[in-house]
């Protein structure tokens, strides 16, 4: 028995598997509108934990987090801007499975600057700590 997509079905307009491919593209953009959200708490800090930080403290944050989120609901959810963008609406049950998206990104970087922050100041190696080594100009004979 053959169910779902598989290679070379068709998914255009007027198929049976339109509207489908319709909402897989949506929860494509929402997943990574959630993973986003989590990547905005997680840049807060290079090295303090969030907890330390405070969710609430930084406003621009919260307001570019409020307006994604409010932006891609219209996506999603307004007739006019799906015919746009091409998205469909999505049931409840699909946006439950982009709550832990923000969660798992966020929870990444906090136990990455936990073990960075467990590590002695001279043994601290990583992309956080590479980012801040600073480079001398090189003295090059097309910039005399």
């Amino acid at each position: 028995m053959r169910s779902g997509w598989h290679p070379g079905d068709p998914t255009g307009p007027g198929t049976p598997l339109f509207h489908t491919y319709l909402q897989a593209t949506t929860m494509s953009f929402a997943a990574i509108v959630a993973c986003q959200v989590g990547t905005a708490f997680a840049s807060r800090t290079a090295w303090a934990s969030l907890k330390s930080v405070g969710v609430t403290t930084n406003r621009l944050v919260l307001g570019g987090i409020a307006f994604e989120l409010i932006f891609a609901c219209a996506v999603i959810y307004l007739p006019a801007l799906q015919y746009v963008f091409g998205s469909a609406a999505l049931d409840a049950w699909m946006l439950l499975l982009l709550l832990p998206m923000p969660l798992a990104v966020w929870g990444v970087d906090e136990i990455y600057r936990w073990r960075l922050r467990r590590q002695p100041a001279h043994n601290r190696h990583g992309p956080l700590h590479a980012a801040r080594v600073t480079v001398a100009p090189v003295d090059h004979p097309a910039h005399k």
